[in-house]
């Protein structure tokens, strides 16, 4: 019960709102046929001459970085909450515990995607959600052992 009276709530919200954004994404609604529409003037802004199957090859690459980069903040906020626990094994294994926070939510996101008409759930989008992860961990992990020695 310590960690509950000692932990501040706010240490872990970010990290699960930003879950929470994971999965809404997840839902039919962040799927390719929906989202595309939203992106194309900005591609089109940006590759004036492209056809529109060249602009929908660059959204898929956009798409790809977006996994990356959204697994990495989840990797991030994971590591800062982790890291910052009042709890002692938290903050000891916080880099393991991390990754498997990542691990798990990429695995439940993509199972969720599998069940969905208009998504697809694989296995090469759980692993770029790992690197991403990965990425921000050992980005975090780097910076407290140069600051925080």
């Amino acid at each position: 019960m310590a960690f509950f009276r000692n932990e501040s709530i706010w240490l872990f919200t970010p990290l699960i709102m930003w879950i929470a954004g994971i999965f809404y994404f997840s839902s039919s609604k962040g799927s390719f046929s929906r989202t595309l529409p939203y992106f194309v003037p900005l591609l089109r802004l940006l590759f004036p001459r492209s056809d529109q199957v060249t602009l929908t090859n660059h959204y898929l690459c956009v798409r790809k970085l977006l996994h990356f980069f959204g697994y990495a903040v989840l990797g991030l906020l994971a590591s800062i909450a982790l890291y910052s626990s009042s709890l002692h094994f938290l903050a000891t294994l916080w880099h393991l515990l991390s990754f498997a926070i990542v691990m798990a939510v990429a695995a439940v996101d993509e199972g969720r995607q599998c069940f969905s008409p208009d998504r697809v759930g694989s296995l090469s989008d759980v692993a770029l959600d790992g690197v991403g992860g990965l990425t921000a961990i050992l980005l975090f992990w780097i910076f407290t052992l140069s600051f925080f020695r």
